[in-house]
């Protein structure tokens, strides 16, 4: 890929997964200059509807975690957010969502690492994520990858994913709010200066 519009354009435009998922609609936020990258799941039903990231309760919980208003985390020149699937993968039998299809992440991600270079710091949210970027440096589980998070800062900070479900892990884990979200909140506002 020559520049990262085309790249953009190309996978808007992927339907590699098609009869595969419901709907191919991928979602995706990336410019040229983006310091920072959130690689997470796949979006959910909200975000394929709206075609835009993270417009639902995780997305408030997620700027909240940042501390970033909603202006600056859509600003494709602050904030590149390409997840393991760009598309929303379907609902599994408990009405949750399927895990992203691995094929979006094989196809997409290095070429966006190609093209991403002024990034400095990128979330990854989820085991999908964590698996993918860290490889053998993954810690077996969210859990422990998140609580290891100081082996990856300041380049990596891995998250669990902001989703209601995981209200009680979030309390069971006090050291997520006390430590982790403190020193994500301090490299924000260095990014931001």
């Amino acid at each position: 890929m020559s520049d990262l519009g085309a790249l953009l354009s190309d996978i808007r435009a992927c339907r590699a997964c098609e009869g595969e998922i419901p709907e191919p609609r991928p979602v995706v936020q990336a410019a040229s200059g983006a310091r920072i990258r959130i690689i997470g799941q796949a979006p959910g039903t909200r975000v394929h509807e709206s075609g835009r990231p993270f417009t639902d309760p995780s997305g408030d919980r997620l700027r909240e975690w940042m501390g970033v208003s909603p202006d600056f985390f859509y600003d494709p020149t602050k904030i590149a957010i390409t997840p393991m699937g760009f598309c929303f993968p379907g609902l599994d039998a408990k009405g949750g969502d399927k895990p992203p299809r691995p094929r979006c992440a094989k196809l997409w991600q290095a070429p966006l690492d190609a093209h991403l270079k002024d990034v400095r710091l990128t979330l990854l949210i989820g085991g999908y994520a964590q698996k993918f970027v860290l490889q053998d440096r993954y810690k077996g589980r969210v859990t422990e990858t998140v609580a290891a998070w100081e082996e990856f800062a300041p380049s990596y900070i891995p998250l669990p994913h902001p989703s209601w479900r995981n209200n009680a892990w979030l309390k069971r884990h006090a050291w997520f709010a006390d430590d982790l979200l403190p020193m994500l909140q301090r490299n924000m506002k260095l990014l931001l200066e």
